[in-house]
């Protein structure tokens, strides 16, 4: 008899998501995937975490768990092969303050800048500078490594740079045009990886 497996409710497209899949590739865990219609989510899902947005991972013992950052915590605290949680350089609580950084402060402008019309007084360009303010954090970092707490990937990397994909995606040229050459090539890296590729194939 097979036996159960967790639930991953995800969107291929979402940031969140993509960050959750990732750490789930590296340490292993073995999901069983649910690609959610944004239009139609499932009522399992729902029931599970009403407020309706992926990820969703649903374990074996009926737990939930609702937050990308914490399934990528569930994830490597069971198997973190990689040491994504043990960087290179520096620690856990500063890779987890530039996250937070990311996750409030980025993210915001981000939205602002690719969705304006979904915000009262939004200020694309004002928002699309303040997002490249933040980019400015992470071409410091990596002036003097390939990963920005290190030589080797680590938490930080792959929780933040689904939302830099995002980002550059919205004006690919103008993206490419900023003076952020590290950023550039630290993105194309994790984007170009085989684990990355993985995780964006179509779930089934």
């Amino acid at each position: 008899m097979q036996a159960q497996l967790p639930i991953l409710y995800s969107f291929r497209r979402c940031p969140y998501a993509m960050r959750a899949r990732l750490a789930l590739d590296v340490s292993a865990q073995a999901v069983a995937v649910v690609e959610v219609a944004l239009r139609d989510k499932p009522i399992d899902m729902l029931r599970a975490s009403p407020k309706g947005t992926v990820p969703v991972l649903i374990d074996t013992d009926g737990s939930v768990i609702d937050e990308s950052l914490d399934i990528m915590l569930w994830a490597l605290r069971r198997n973190d092969p990689e040491q994504w949680l043990a960087p290179g350089r520096d620690d856990f609580a500063a890779m987890s303050s530039l996250i937070r950084h990311f996750d409030e402060h980025f993210k915001g402008h981000l939205d602002r800048y690719k969705y304006p019309d979904r915000f009262v007084g939004a200020d694309r360009e004002l928002s699309r500078s303040e997002a490249v303010i933040s980019l400015q954090l992470l071409e410091s970092r990596l002036q003097s490594s390939s990963y920005l707490f290190g030589n080797r990937a680590a938490l930080a990397d792959m929780a933040i740079a689904p939302f830099v994909r995002q980002f550059s995606a919205v004006d690919l040229g103008w993206f490419a045009n900023l003076p952020l050459p590290n950023t550039a090539r630290w993105l194309a890296m994790i984007l170009n990886s085989p684990r990355f590729v993985r995780i964006m194939r179509p779930a089934g």
